[in-house]
């Protein structure tokens, strides 16, 4: 089974339950054990490269490294056996707790990444789009505009790569200080929008010709169902996260989240 083939509504929904169980645990074993899990299935089922997978959890984890710092650093400090301090520097202190409290965090942290991660490298925005229209009875006029405005990018950014390389011909991309590169900015920004607008406009009028009123009575030339795989993955997904809280509960690591930091 690949997870392409999952229905999207279903697989974002196995998503955000996992993630909403997993923000009541707050030891560093449980969101350790769904983070690898989500890594081997996103490689395994997903056909993601480690290389690929690696380079886009790279942002995450330095962004879980800052909070293992904060919170090692600048965490409340317990009172008796458990201030235990590994650390000081004036008045900074870092505690076992801290240490414990801080790794715990970075681990939430990429664990939730890593689960939207799985989600979003296995699944197309279109097939997503129309399963929230079929399945979840999302408005077509909104679904559509989002198809339409993610298609566009690509077109932006290479509208961009042309605006940069006339400006370079007409020696206007050479700035010096920072006020002549928010006018630089000024410059790419006001074709930019003006060319969204025109491309907004023409979209708008085909579409319009083309019949599209928005009704939620119309045919889609792809049309998506939930089956009995789509709730066998939902349910492995659930049963993967009670487990990991089983695993650490017997380790002695398993502690819910209280609210303080």
């Amino acid at each position: 089974m690949r997870l392409q083939e999952i229905n999207p509504s279903v697989k974002a929904g196995a998503v955000v339950i996992a993630i909403i169980l997993l923000a009541f645990a707050f030891d560093p074993v449980t969101p350790l054990l769904v983070l690898l899990g989500s890594s081997a299935a996103a490689c395994r089922f997903g056909g993601v490269s480690v290389k690929k997978w690696l380079l886009c959890l790279s942002p995450f984890l330095l962004i879980a490294i800052g909070y293992v710092w904060s919170a090692m650093l600048f965490g409340r400090v317990p009172s008796g056996a458990h201030a235990q301090i590994l650390w000081s520097f004036g008045p900074l202190q870092v505690t076992a707790a801290g240490v414990s409290r801080g790794i715990s965090l970075g681990l939430r942290v990429m664990s939730f990444a890593a689960l939207s991660l799985l989600f979003v490298l296995t699944t197309s925005p279109s097939h997503f789009m129309f399963s929230l229209m079929q399945q979840c009875r999302f408005s077509p006029k909104i679904a559509y505009g989002i198809l339409a405005g993610y298609r566009f990018l690509p077109l932006l950014k290479e509208e961009l790569a042309v605006i940069r390389t006339a400006h370079r011909i007409r020696r206007m991309g050479v700035t010096g200080g920072w006020a002549d590169q928010v006018k630089q900015l000024g410059r790419y920004a006001i074709p930019l929008l003006a060319s969204a607008i025109r491309k907004a406009e023409r979209t708008a009028m085909a579409m319009e010709s083309k019949g599209f009123t928005g009704s939620r009575q119309r045919t889609f030339y792809l049309r998506l169902s939930v089956t009995a795989k789509d709730w066998l993955f939902l349910a492995a997904v659930v049963a993967f996260v009670l487990v990991s809280f089983y695993i650490s509960g017997r380790l002695g690591q398993l502690s819910w989240y209280s609210g303080e930091l």
